[in-house]
């Protein structure tokens, strides 16, 4: 059964799964291949990897005090970010009439890993705060960047229609 600590470890684990969770909406409201389901995974899976890394950590500290052997915490965090960079390297996709595609994609599968792995280490509110960042730049930037491309493509339309009439004439 579930002792006392296994009950505070599945908090954080849903902690990361819910931030998770608000960073895949928008990938999911934006129509994206990585949704709800992929970011809730990864945060969730990253904390459990974390926390699974701390406790192997202290056995093997509590198995081996006489060794000269030493565990290094930093290679749990090592696999998840070179796991989490082939996942994300999985959404980039290169169009050659569309350019490269699933970079904003990508990189919050990316910083969706680092929420997991903050939660784990107890740092829940820098979690919060960082999903709450992300949501902002999400939504509020990738509404300004759709208006430059209006402009964009507002200026390229007149610039072809000032052409083709200095053609006609």
């Amino acid at each position: 059964m579930l002792d006392l600590a296994d009950l505070a470890n599945l908090q954080i684990i849903a902690i990361a799964g819910a931030c998770g969770a608000a960073i895949g909406f928008e990938r999911e409201f934006a129509g994206k291949p990585a949704g709800i389901r992929t970011h809730i995974f990864v945060s969730a899976g990253s904390a459990l990897m974390m926390i699974l890394g701390q406790e192997i950590l202290g056995q093997f500290e509590n198995q081996q005090q006489d060794s000269l052997l030493k565990a290094d915490p930093i290679r749990i965090l090592q696999a998840i970010v070179v796991g989490i960079s082939f996942l994300g390297a999985g959404t980039i996709v290169h169009e050659e009439h569309r350019g490269v595609e699933g970079l904003t994609t990508a990189a919050t599968i990316y910083l969706t890993a680092g929420i997991g792995v903050a939660t784990a280490v107890q740092r829940v509110s820098l979690a919060i705060m960082v999903t709450v960042a992300a949501i902002f730049v999400l939504f509020v930037l990738g509404w300004v960047e759709d208006q430059v491309a209006k402009a964009r493509r507002r200026r390229r339309s007149r610039e072809k229609s000032d052409e083709d009439n200095w053609e006609i004439r």
